[in-house]
C-alpha cells in the first residue's frame, strides 16, 4: 500500500514537471528572449481589448500624403468606410492593392476608402512611389506617430477595417482577402 502511494506521488512530481517545463518551453520557444516574449503578451493583451466587429470605430485624425487635408475617422458618416493600413515595403500590401483600386472605382458612390500608411515604420518617399506606381486615387494618410495603428492596433500587414455608417466597425480583415470576399463584405455593410 505504501509503495502505491510512493509510485502516485512520483506520477504527480513527474505531471507537475512536465506542465511547469512545459511552460516554460512555450515561453522560450523558437530561441525568444525575455524581450520579445513581453512583446508578445503585451500584444496578447492589446489584443483582447482590439477594435472588432461589432465595437466602435476608434476615432482618429490624420494628414493626406501630401499635407494638405487632415481626414477623420470615427462617429457616423455617409458612406461607409474601409480603413486600410500599409506599408510600401509590404509584399503583400501589393498584392492587395490592385483590388483596393477596383473596390474604390466599383463603390465610389457608397464607400469611401483611406489607405493608412504606416510611416512610422515606412519611409515617405517609398509610400509615394508606392501610391503612385498603383494608382491610389483614395485618400492616402500618414500616421508617422502611429497614433491610428495603436488605437486599431495593428500588428502585422495589410490590415483593414470596414465600417459602417453608423460608425461601427462591421469586419476586422488581417491579410490578403479574394476580391470577392471583399465585394460580399462591403454589400453587406452597404445594405445595413
Amino acid at each position: 500500500m505504501k509503495r502505491n502511494w510512493i509510485i502516485l506521488g512520483l506520477v504527480a512530481v513527474a505531471v507537475v514537471a512536465v506542465f511547469v517545463s512545459g511552460r516554460w518551453n512555450n515561453d522560450k520557444q523558437d530561441g525568444l528572449t525575455d524581450h520579445q516574449v513581453a512583446a508578445q503578451r503585451e500584444l496578447e493583451e492589446k489584443l483582447k481589448t482590439a477594435p472588432k466587429k461589432g465595437s466602435a470605430a476608434p476615432a482618429f485624425t490624420l494628414q493626406s500624403l501630401d499635407g494638405s487635408k487632415s481626414y477623420e475617422v470615427g462617429g457616423a458618416r455617409d458612406k461607409v468606410l474601409i480603413v486600410n493600413f500599409w506599408a510600401a515595403w509590404c509584399y503583400p500590401c501589393e498584392l492587395e492593392a490592385p483590388d483596393l483600386v477596383r473596390l474604390s472605382e466599383k463603390y465610389k458612390d457608397s464607400v469611401d476608402l483611406y489607405a493608412v500608411n504606416a510611416t512610422k515604420y515606412d519611409r515617405l518617399k517609398a509610400a509615394k512611389a508606392f501610391v503612385e506606381e498603383h494608382g491610389f486615387t483614395f485618400p492616402v494618410l500618414t500616421d508617422a506617430d502611429n497614433v491610428a495603428g495603436e488605437k486599431y492596433v495593428v500588428y502585422s500587414y495589410p490590415m483593414s477595417f470596414i465600417i459602417g455608417k453608423d460608425g461601427v466597425i462591421r469586419e476586422r480583415i488581417e491579410g490578403v482577402i479574394p476580391i470577392e470576399q471583399w465585394e460580399k463584405h462591403l454589400e453587406a455593410a452597404i445594405a445595413s
